[in-house]
């Protein structure tokens, strides 16, 4: 049976603050996407689930499954790849690569990061494919991205070249982000180059697009996108102090309007919220019932210590939040074993769930804990048969 708590748990301001109380962000972009990444509080979600074309800022997939590759000793960083007849039949923004060229692992990675390079892209695509093509490729792509919770996307071509089977979500785009930055920690410092020359005679093609990289603002990543049909679009992150956000638009006008439009998500996410400590480590949130064990509940808590973000200007101190398990538990129960979730709901925020944990063990009961059970049991079904009768 499902149980479920409803409460408020009260927090302790980390950093204090009292400008206004929080306005939603009325983002010019069609779909958008804002995670607080330091603790998975959303911030802003508009059409974030919505399939969409998802232009070049798809190239991160691209990028992900090359890093495995690269971890796994598949693809070394020193090591040269051919170019194909097919890396070159792309057009748009290209490291300008010829076929029958050999070129180094690490130049196209920088190749695809900093300077979008379709081509660069095409040529890993073609050397991790299962089948050697882009096409099978863009398959292996699309049940990867399933299998890291990326419900929304799939992948025609390894670049985001305009196709109608080409889609992602820009949630699914933070997730990318996310796992990039969390996974690869060793190469995600070359999304913050702000420029990569590969070849002198074709040095039109050497800056990266992202706007916030020179705003001195702690933007360090990742990927800019464009086409016709996509809009302007970018994944972004950005680092202040102990804090890290994630966001993705897409949709704007102009490239103008995707500097702004991601400047001002900045500003407002860093400046309108507060970070908020929920739980201290081995803090008690609840107790769940337990079923034939030697004592009939247990202490639910947190595995680590839990913080959130609360807007600016937020003094009640308390965040309502739900405890939800499937009880009572049976014995035995393991300390550790994940047993619930704890429901946040932030004000003016969307909800955050956090896996929890029994405090203790709780062994099964002995012959006298079931003769107690199965009299209560008894005791319980003649009153309920006693009150139906009347």
């Amino acid at each position: 049976m499902l149980r479920a708590a409803l409460f408020m748990l009260g927090f302790a301001v980390v950093l204090l603050g009292q400008p206004a109380r929080l306005s939603a962000f009325e983002t010019q972009a069609t779909s958008a996407f804002v995670l607080d990444h330091t603790t998975g509080t959303v911030l802003l979600s508009k059409d974030a689930d919505v399939p969409l074309p998802p232009a070049s800022m798809s190239k991160l997939m691209t990028l992900y499954v090359a890093f495995e590759a690269v971890r796994d000793g598949r693809l070394k960083m020193d090591e040269t790849l051919r170019v194909s007849e097919h890396a070159m039949s792309y057009g748009g923004s290209t490291l300008f690569l010829q076929a029958g060229e050999r070129v180094k692992v690490g130049d196209l990675l920088r190749g695809i990061i900093v300077l979008s390079g379709n081509d660069a892209c095409v040529v890993i695509a073609e050397a991790l494919s299962p089948d050697g093509t882009e096409a099978g490729f863009s398959r292996f792509m699309t049940e990867r991205a399933k299998e890291l919770g990326m419900t929304h996307s799939t992948f025609a071509n390894s670049n985001g070249w305009p196709n109608a089977g080409h889609r992602m979500s820009m949630r699914d785009l933070a997730i990318l982000a996310t796992r990039m930055i969390d996974d690869f920690p060793e190469f995600y410092e070359m999304f913050a180059e702000k420029e990569f020359l590969f070849d002198e005679t074709e040095s039109q093609n050497r800056f990266n697009r992202n706007p916030l990289l020179g705003l001195g603002i702690g933007a360090d990543g990742l990927k800019t996108g464009h086409t016709q049909e996509a809009g302007y679009g970018l994944v972004g992150s950005v680092k202040q102090g102990s804090r890290r956000i994630v966001f993705v638009i897409s949709g704007l006008q102009t490239e103008q309007a995707r500097a702004r439009e991601a400047e001002a998500i900045t500003n407002w996410a860093f400046r309108q919220f507060t970070t908020a400590e929920l739980l201290k480590e081995g803090q008690v949130v609840a107790e769940a019932e337990v079923w034939m064990g030697e004592v009939d509940r247990v202490a639910l808590t947190a595995a680590k210590p839990l913080n959130t973000l609360v807007p600016t200007g937020s003094t009640d101190g308390k965040v309502e939040a739900e405890v939800v398990y499937n009880g009572p538990l049976k014995a035995p129960v393991k300390a550790g074993d994940e047993v619930g979730k704890l429901i946040i709901r932030p004000e003016g925020l969307e909800a955050t769930e956090v896996p929890l944990i029994a405090a203790s063990d709780v062994a099964q009961g002995g012959v006298m804990v079931r003769l107690r059970t199965a009299s209560q049991r008894a005791m319980s079904k003649l009153l309920a048969e006693a009150e139906g009768a009347l």
